[in-house]
């Protein structure tokens, strides 16, 4: 049985996938796209570990350093043909140029161009198209001596309940914590 998910809870379900679970087109197209790259250089390429744990705005992140691939799941529900498509082969190919000339490169060079452009005959594209539903955030409003509030976003008001404080720029009190909340 399939079970089908609501955009707002694909997030959380993305969270739960392992890479066991991950789905069989992604990992099967990032293989394409080595074996590709393989056939073209003459060479072999250090296969990534590949996770489906982004969030956000971003389709897909290439860490270099740490040979992973990291894409979004709930993009890639929504746009799977052209993620497939352009998204792998565009992160396959930061891996790639990545481990063809090093860190010395710019992210969107020429050389990762060339790579896009003659090994996997795609547009080299640096920003996906696909339509995203942004959350509303928390704001957590904090009070000092003047008379407006100050909102803090949600990471800023853990710093504050971890012992971190914070002075208003204007008026130099401490901020404090109003107890009331505002969505933007």
């Amino acid at each position: 049985m399939t079970r089908r998910l609501l955009p707002s809870q694909a997030v959380g379900f993305a969270n739960e996938y392992n890479s066991a679970a991950m789905p069989e087109a992604l990992k099967q197209h990032v293989e394409a796209c080595y074996q590709r790259a393989e056939q073209h250089f003459q060479r072999r390429f250090a296969r990534p570990e590949i996770s489906i744990k982004l969030r956000g705005q971003k389709a897909g992140v290439a860490h270099l350093t740490e040979n992973k691939l990291r894409f979004n799941w709930v993009l890639y529900q929504a746009n799977q043909h052209d993620f497939l498509a352009q998204t792998v082969a565009h992160e396959v190919a930061h891996m790639i140029a990545h481990q063809l000339y090093g860190l010395r490169i710019q992210p969107h060079g020429p050389e990762w161009q060339s790579i896009m452009r003659e090994v996997f005959k795609r547009p080299a594209t640096r920003c996906h198209h696909y339509a995203i539903t942004r959350t509303p955030r928390t704001h957590y409003l904090y009070q000092c001596g003047c008379a407006e509030p100050m909102p803090f976003t949600g990471q800023r008001h853990q710093r504050v309940r971890r012992g971190a404080g914070y002075l208003c720029r204007r008026c130099k009190q401490k901020l404090i914590f109003s107890g009331e909340t505002r969505q933007q």
